[in-house]
């Protein structure tokens, strides 16, 4: 296992609404050049927990470090400074505007100074057809809406933007978990990409099948709690299902299931001399 800093760990986090407990005792860390793939189903605590790491939320309890330096976010502008940008299923585009103009939204260059300042729309366009260039999407025309890209083209365009202004670590919330196969494809090979140039990556997912391939890690999450951080070596992609999926609940469920069918067979056996005598047999 790697020695280096990492780029941002968790130590002990806790977070309660009130009464409710959303996050207890989570701790985790990812280093530059790795792939952390955070699972859990609906209600694990996946979305408290990257709310959390991008400063939307503050913890309750424990620390989080970024670069080993203990870190407490005062707003989502605060992480984007430090480096960490998140990039949200919703992916805060507009369609009808230009692959351009959602690149760069809000931070677009300019030439020019005072009263003349002016958008370098030319610059722009080449940095976005450059950027998606990079990680094999051809834009012939960077003004084209940009809700004409596919699914996965569009989760590039939000990753790559991310990326462009400075990101150390990125934080993807299920950026698979409405494409098919091939839209999703472009997504991972994007996140190998990302890794390979050295960024930390927190891939937060319920699909084991779209992490396994592109994870060195996993911590999974259960009902706030974490069951666990557990390196790609230690173990295999039916393990990891096992554990998501909850391997007691699944025998409990496989138990129910053989009785439900024993039942509709006995139902099925004890009515058949029935229909025989009243078809007169």
């Amino acid at each position: 296992m790697s020695t280096q800093t990492p780029m941002i760990e968790m130590r002990s986090v806790g977070k309660r609404f009130g009464s409710v407990i959303a996050l207890n005792d989570i701790s985790m860390k990812v280093c530059s050049g790795e792939v952390m793939c955070l699972l859990g189903d609906n209600g694990a605590g996946k979305s408290t927990l990257i709310k959390t790491l991008s400063g939307v939320h503050k913890p309750t309890e424990g620390e989080m470090l970024v670069a080993g330096k203990p870190t407490r976010f005062r707003n989502p502008a605060k992480a984007l400074d430090a480096g960490i940008a998140t990039v949200f299923q919703d992916l805060a585009m507009i369609p009808m505007m230009s692959i351009t103009r959602n690149f760069f939204m809000g931070r677009e260059p300019t030439i020019g100074w005072g009263p003349l300042k002016r958008i370098d729309w030319q610059f722009a366009e080449r940095v976005a057809r450059e950027e998606m260039a990079k990680i094999g999407i051809d834009i012939r025309d960077p003004s084209q809406p940009v809700g004409t890209l596919s699914g996965g083209e569009r989760q590039c365009v939000a990753i790559a933007r991310a990326v462009y202004f400075g990101a150390k670590v990125l934080i993807l919330d299920e950026p698979t978990s409405a494409l098919g196969v091939k839209q999703a494809s472009v997504v991972l090979r994007y996140i190998a990409k990302a890794r390979s140039d050295g960024l930390a990556v927190i891939f937060i997912t319920h699909n084991v099948h779209h992490a396994y391939p592109v994870a060195d890690a996993f911590t999974l999450l259960k009902r706030g709690t974490s069951l666990g951080t557990f390196r790609k070596s230690e173990v295999s992609r039916e393990e990891v299902l096992n554990m998501m999926a909850g391997g007691a609940e699944l025998e409990s469920l496989d138990a129910e299931l053989a009785e439900f069918q024993r039942n509709d067979r006995e139902r099925t056996e004890s009515a058949a001399p029935a229909v025989r005598l009243a078809n007169g047999h």
